[in-house]
């Protein structure tokens, strides 16, 4: 049993030796909800003032919030949680994070080796918990090798196409003292290049009638972009993307590209002339769910497949190589760039198309957007071709109640860059603790609630499965009423401005007043 440092002597403990790991090996962000395992580990942070310290108030905001800041800065966040039951907490958003291939590091706090044996209240398998959304989770043997097993941690995490790392640190680890040395950086691992065989069949793929390019994870920046549009607007084929991707730049003079519809019945439709669809870094599209009687491919039946590169190969290396060899101009893309289109601010009733047409027509160039409108916002994704350049961001996991840390985690690694939340109200309420971190970090997000009292998606999704209309019971578990959320009163007692809009007018009228403010405010849209 090794006993924790004498208080007020400076020692320097195994939690030293991974926070200086972490440093070195760049992340310096850490999202935190920590309990009693993990005070030494917060002693040590305390002695690292290089490292960014945030406290999200439930653990879906500390790992939704690590999700949006590597989106963002191209790098693994860390989380701290506490122990298995803080782990289970924020598993939901670390699936989303894993859905979209965040890089992330997370450290996990247990009881003291030598306490396993009593079974106390907060004992649990941690690792059974980590494994089904890690893809590497490694336990610390000793407080000399907690820098080592760091390294490893962020060198997981930063394997392509990104991966979620969970580190295990028992208590008497962290506070054992050490005279280990931090390793040294690891270099970042690069994508595998695509294999030339698959790129030579999917050439040949793409010059053939009704043939579709999906494309998704870094081709969906500026560089990946142009490519796809020069082989598409060359050989023919259709340029598309998966329904949910982690982050896509968007807006004037950005290549427009559509995404495969989420209600089945539409992507089917979408897609039934495709005669052969070829894969960048994308999976082929499926239905979220099964429904009775249609089909889980949203491809016609014998459609054939080509992956060109997968996720974790070079999705560019992959694009330039295809446009090399299907002859494409340089020039080519420039008839799919988008282009202006001016958009009058809406008028009367306020309605979901409305707030879309506003935030539009209003946004700032190189905001960040955040979306997590689920139904409501389906409007915003088409009509954002004409909006200013801006990035997006969106739900990739389906585990809703990602938006609000979403939008802080972008905010601390882009601050520089305004961000604008598109939140539906129900899967608001899963991470609301959110906006207090907004708050408390003095953030420069907007977040845009579309209020329509009710878990929408759940209305339509009952009618798709044949379930018919929905009675008294089925409206009671999806209808926020008796009582209405007050979003207003919300987000005040959270720390965040806010305003209540009831019309198109007002609620224009609030969103160009909150744009050239700084700082956390909240637009309750009653829709």
């Amino acid at each position: 049993m090794t006993a924790p440092p004498p208080s007020g002597i400076p020692v320097r403990t195994g939690a030293d030796l991974l926070c200086e790991t972490l440093l070195v090996q760049g992340v310096d962000h850490c999202f935190a909800n920590p309990g009693t395992s993990e005070m030494h580990f917060v002693a040590a942070l305390d002695r690292q003032p290089r490292m960014r310290c945030v406290l999200g108030l439930s653990e879906g905001v500390v790992t939704g919030a690590a999700d949006g800041y590597a989106r963002m800065a191209d790098k693994p966040a860390s989380t701290l949680l506490h122990t298995g039951p803080g782990l289970a907490n924020g598993l939901a958003n670390i699936h989303n994070a894993r859905r979209a291939f965040t890089p992330m590091v997370n450290i996990v706090g247990d009881h003291a080796t030598h306490h396993a044996e009593f079974d106390a209240p907060l004992a649990s398998d941690i690792e059974g918990l980590a494994r089904p959304m890690s893809h590497w989770v490694g336990r610390s043997c000793s407080a000399d090798k907690l820098g080592e097993l760091a390294a490893r941690a962020v060198h997981e995490a930063q394997t392509p196409p990104g991966r979620i790392a969970t580190l295990i640190l028992p208590a008497d680890h962290a506070w054992g003292v050490t005279a280990a040395a931090a390793p040294a950086a690891c270099a970042v691992p690069p994508p595998m290049p695509p294999q030339d065989p698959a790129l030579a069949q999917a050439a040949d793929a793409l010059r053939q009638p009704g043939s579709v390019l999906l494309i998704a994870g870094h081709t969906l920046r500026d560089e990946g972009l142009v490519l796809a549009a020069r082989i598409c607007a060359t050989t023919g084929a259709r340029l598309l993307t998966q329904q949910a991707n982690a982050r896509v730049e968007r807006g004037l003079g950005r290549v427009m590209i559509d995404r495969v519809p989420y209600i089945v019945d539409q992507a089917l439709a979408t897609l039934t002339d495709t005669r052969c669809m070829v894969l960048v870094g994308a999976k082929a599209p499926v239905g979220f769910f099964a429904y009775p009687g249609k089909p889980g491919s949203m491809l016609p039946p014998g459609c054939p497949v080509i992956t060109a590169s997968s996720p974790g190969e070079d999705g560019l290396v992959a694009l330039r190589e295809l446009a090399a060899r299907v002859g494409a101009a340089p020039d080519a893309h420039r008839p799919m760039l988008a282009q202006r289109k001016d958009l009058p601010l809406p008028r009367g009733a306020l309605t979901a198309a409305a707030v879309a047409q506003a935030v539009v027509a209003l946004m700032p160039e190189g905001a960040i957007v955040c979306d997590e409108s689920v139904s409501a916002g389906r409007d915003f994704f088409p009509l954002s071709w004409h909006a200013a350049p801006h990035t997006y961001l969106q739900i990739t996991g389906g585990a809703i109640g990602i938006g609000l840390p979403l939008a802080a985690g972008a905010a601390l690694a882009a601050p520089q860059r305004k961000v604008i939340g598109l939140q539906a109200d129900g899967s608001a309420m899963y991470t609301l603790p959110a906006l207090w971190t907004q708050a408390r970090e003095r953030l420069d997000v907007l977040t845009i609630i579309f209020s329509n009292r009710r878990y929408a998606i759940l209305h339509g999704e009952y009618a798709q499965v044949g379930a018919g209309a929905p009675g008294a019971n089925a409206r009671r578990l999806f209808d926020i009423v008796d009582p209405a959320l007050g979003w207003v009163q919300l987000a005040q007692g959270m720390g965040v401005p806010a305003e209540r809009a009831e019309t198109a007018e007002r609620f224009s009228s609030v969103l160009a007043a909150a744009l050239k403010q700084r700082g956390p405010f909240l637009i309750e849209a009653a829709i």
